[in-house]
């Protein structure tokens, strides 16, 4: 059980420090990087509905017997967004910190990317729980899907108006919450995979709406005559990815 515990942390903290991959990021200007900015959150809308509908959703519905309740799970994962979108909207203040000028969608897609590594913390540690393959391929699998995702979550924190240290160490702390999945699961034992099977479905209604109402309007707004088929192809491709990895991810845990 020592060794269990020891490889899913170690697993986890690598899964975790994939957040720091945006310090790669620091060293373009600021105008060139303004210009990719937009093509990374193209990229970050067909990462987050790839991986709701290609894979969150449907481990929702293979894993939950009543498809009616994994419907409402996943509109009360939008409803929760929608209301946590509204609450940052009217506490907006004008204080002159770069923090506070932050737009809402950026504290939005925090909230997400930390209830997904929580989910991917559980998932590892019931992974190792099961078996040392099983706990391998499903960090493989997590790692993959987190460089893509990382980097345009760190994209996503530079539009809403992050500075750039401030950007990397959020993510960074929000990436943390996989540890912090990671022991519970091995703590309460296979009764926590319960749990993440009902946070699925939660965490996809959040990606589809931080996708669909708060990522895609910049892009439209930014969107000119020779731009559209960048932006297009960086969706399609975020898309793509997230369908390639859940085709070797599906139904693992």
């Amino acid at each position: 059980m020592d060794k269990v515990w020891l490889y899913a942390l170690l697993s986890t903290l690598v899964v975790s420090a994939i957040s720091l991959i945006g310090v790669t990021l620091f060293a373009l200007k600021s105008e060139r990087l303004q210009r990719i900015l937009l093509l990374l959150i193209s990229f970050s809308v067909g990462a987050l509905l790839g991986n709701a509908f290609f894979h969150l959703i449907p481990e929702s519905y293979f894993h939950i017997e009543n498809a009616k309740l994994t419907s409402w799970l996943i509109i009360g994962g939008f409803m929760l967004f929608f209301f946590i979108d509204q609450f940052l909207h009217t506490h907006q203040t004008g204080n002159s910190s770069d923090v506070t000028k932050a737009k809402p969608y950026g504290y939005l897609s925090l909230y997400a990317d930390g209830i997904h590594n929580f989910t991917d913390g559980i998932l590892i540690g019931a992974a190792w729980m099961f078996s040392p393959e099983l706990g391998l391929a499903t960090t493989i699998t997590v790692v993959l899907h987190e460089i893509p995702q990382e980097i345009s979550d760190f994209g996503i924190l530079l539009k809403a108006g992050f500075s750039k240290k401030k950007a990397l160490l959020y993510n960074f702390i929000v990436a943390t919450s996989a540890i912090v999945g990671t022991v519970l699961a091995l703590w309460l034992g296979h009764e926590v995979e319960h749990f993440s099977i009902y946070v699925l479905p939660i965490a996809s209604g959040g990606f589809v709406y931080l996708a669909g109402t708060s990522l895609l309007p910049e892009v439209l707004k930014s969107t000119k005559k020779g731009s559209w088929i960048y932006y297009s192809l960086f969706l399609l491709l975020g898309l793509g990815l997230m369908y390639y990895f859940s085709l070797s991810g599906g139904h693992q845990h």
